[in-house]
């Protein structure tokens, strides 16, 4: 009789997004992104039991994920994916995706989907978020800033928990070379965060 208590099976949860102007189809940025294992367990744990938190509920961005010298040579700092209280480097912005919430002014086009093809052992959680003309408020009227510390000048954004405090948990990370949101252009981001489950041997 097998041990069920020691299964070796489990769970993995990968990550990618994909930032992009939906009118033009240029594509800024496509990679993937850190998972903050523990902040996901916790949120999966949450979601699971029926808590009342632990989902995804927004998208926020910064601009502290990246340094560039005078001669244009970017450095990449490391994802925050440790610690319950990791946070995005220097967090700019945060909108809502949970198209169920009250807080999302716009949840036919920031939203949240589940994908699942019957008979595989793995489900995206696709989550979408548009940056439209006029958001964020005060940005650069044309994409032509030269100083990479400007607010909406982006190179790192991450996914949040749901919390009834106000403080969800970062559960993704990731950084990316700087992409400007100015009023001249819309970004869509495209996050997908795939949930496997794996089988022992």
């Amino acid at each position: 009789m097998t041990d069920k208590l020691n299964d070796k099976s489990g769970v993995v949860v990968k990550g990618h997004i994909k930032i992009h102007d939906p009118k033009t189809g240029e594509v800024y940025v496509d990679k993937r992104n850190a998972i903050h294992y523990e902040n996901m367990s916790i949120a999966l744990a949450e979601s699971l039991a029926n808590q009342g938190q632990g989902m995804i509920y927004e998208m926020s961005f910064g601009n502290g994920g990246t340094s560039v010298d005078p001669t244009g040579i970017i450095t990449y700092l490391t994802p925050n994916s440790t610690g319950t209280n990791a946070s995005l480097y220097n967090q700019t912005f945060t909108k809502v995706v949970d198209d169920r919430s009250t807080s999302n002014t716009d949840p036919v086009r920031n939203k949240i989907e589940t994908r699942h093809v019957s008979g595989t052992n793995y489900t995206d959680i696709v989550v979408t978020c548009l940056l439209d003309y006029g958001e964020p408020e005060g940005q650069d009227a044309f994409d032509t800033a030269t100083d990479t510390n400007n607010l909406y000048v982006f190179d790192e954004l991450g996914l949040k928990s749901y919390s009834p405090s106000g403080t969800g948990r970062l559960i993704t990370h990731v950084i990316f070379h700087p992409v400007q949101k100015s009023l001249n252009r819309l970004v869509q981001i495209d996050y997908t965060v795939r949930v496997q489950s794996l089988s022992g041997v």
